[in-house]
């Protein structure tokens, strides 16, 4: 939606993604607004040539689009602040904060505020993200397209259609690029202690994820039929894949994803309005 004025209220690492995003989709500079308390934020996003602020409410004010990029604990008083802005522009309201519900939100807001709540990831940083997007009734198709868009800007971006399934893709997606960082460390440090020079473990390391992660996304295979294809019997990779069979790998990931959906739910019950 090229041409409408969007407003980033926080303007962290995600927000200075989505506005770096959009500048690369052709948005025009003019028509974005970051507000932020922090001198130094606001400075790293004016060198992106978009106007910013201190004052959430002169960011927002007839804005077409806003973008809540505060973290969870402050985004009552973030809302409540810029309620009288939104009842007045009725822009398409975008949340990209973990754990704070789009009742909660429409609770501080006004009930009749159309609201998406997504949850992105941090390699949206590189343009390269995955986010997934809930729409309340109250959004119409052309927002759901802009809604779409603006996510897309920095990655690959879908829809549920329950706000509920937002707490499995915080814990696959949204907290996932931690546990390929957890592998990545692991992989590198076991390359150390088998003889490789520090440096060399780290790139291949992390230039393996990276190919197979390519693989994976770009071809048309089954991931199971790929592993299956490296595997071969009596090899290597079966004999290191066995290990991990044997030590319950695949329990311990699916343990350690549950307990971040649950961390999310309870997340999401402690910023219910009392």
């Amino acid at each position: 939606m090229n041409g409408s004025t969007i407003a980033f209220v926080g303007g962290g690492n995600m927000a200075g993604s989505l506005a770096g995003g959009l500048l690369a989709r052709g948005w025009s500079a003019a028509d974005i607004r970051v507000s932020d308390p922090q001198e130094d934020s606001r400075a790293r996003l004016a060198a992106l040539g978009v106007h910013t602020t201190a004052d959430n409410t002169e960011a927002v004010a007839g804005a077409a689009i806003v973008v809540l990029a505060v973290k969870p604990q402050i985004m009552r008083a973030a809302c409540l602040g810029i309620r009288e802005a939104v009842a007045a522009s009725k822009p398409l309201v975008i949340s990209i904060a973990a754990g704070t519900s789009t009742e909660s939100m429409a609770a501080w807001l006004g009930e009749s505020t159309a609201i998406v709540r997504c949850m992105p990831n941090t390699p949206a940083m590189l343009q390269c993200g995955a986010s997934v997007l809930y729409a309340t009734p109250q959004v119409g198709i052309e927002q759901r397209r802009i809604a779409h868009e603006v996510l897309e800007s920095v990655g690959y971006a879908a829809w549920v259609d329950r706000e509920e399934l937002l707490h499995a893709v915080t814990a696959l997606s949204g907290s996932g690029p931690a546990y390929v960082f957890l592998m990545l460390e692991a992989m590198q440090r076991a390359g150390e202690n088998l003889g490789l020079e520090p440096g060399l473990a780290r790139r291949l390391a992390s230039q393996t994820a990276l190919g197979a992660a390519r693989m994976a996304q770009e071809g048309e295979v089954d991931v199971v039929e790929l592993r299956r294809r490296v595997t071969s019997p009596g090899g290597t990779t079966e004999r290191a894949i066995r290990v991990f069979e044997q030590t319950g790998f695949r329990e311990m990931v699916e343990a350690a994803m549950g307990a971040a959906c649950d961390r999310s739910r309870e997340l999401a019950a402690d910023a219910a309005p009392g």
